[in-house]
């Protein structure tokens, strides 16, 4: 279980990760990154940031993009937390977001036969 501590911390570098992305990184490709949560090590040495882009097409270049401005990203952190260490940032695309679109259109699909099928045996009473 992770502590309130790390929880914490975790949720106040997800908010100031996204702030940047939008107002202090000029990169558009890292700027087309959606965060979705960070993953802190306890001793704070590296952070595992997961991300999902809107254009799946994107993935590659927003990563390329996130890795660039990492080292940026991480040094104005620095200025604006009040940590004793600032975790190295690691970008990683969540799958799970993709997963669950994948299963949505699937259950869409399912919705929409099961609808088709109500309507024709309707039809044919």
């Amino acid at each position: 279980m992770i502590s309130f501590r790390m929880q914490r911390i975790n949720r106040e570098l997800l908010r100031e990760i996204s702030i940047l992305l939008q107002s202090e990184i000029k990169d558009e490709r890292a700027r087309k990154a959606v965060l979705i949560e960070v993953d802190c090590s306890r001793d704070l040495s590296h952070a595992k940031v997961y991300y999902t882009t809107l254009r799946r097409e994107d993935r590659d270049e927003v990563q390329k993009g996130l890795e660039k401005a990492s080292k940026l990203i991480r040094a104005i952190l620095g200025k604006q937390m009040h940590l004793r260490q600032i975790p190295e940032l690691r970008f990683e695309y969540d799958v799970v977001e993709e997963k669950a679109r994948k299963l949505e259109a699937v259950l869409d699909s399912i919705k929409f036969t099961e609808d088709e099928r109500k309507e024709g045996s309707e039809k044919n009473q």
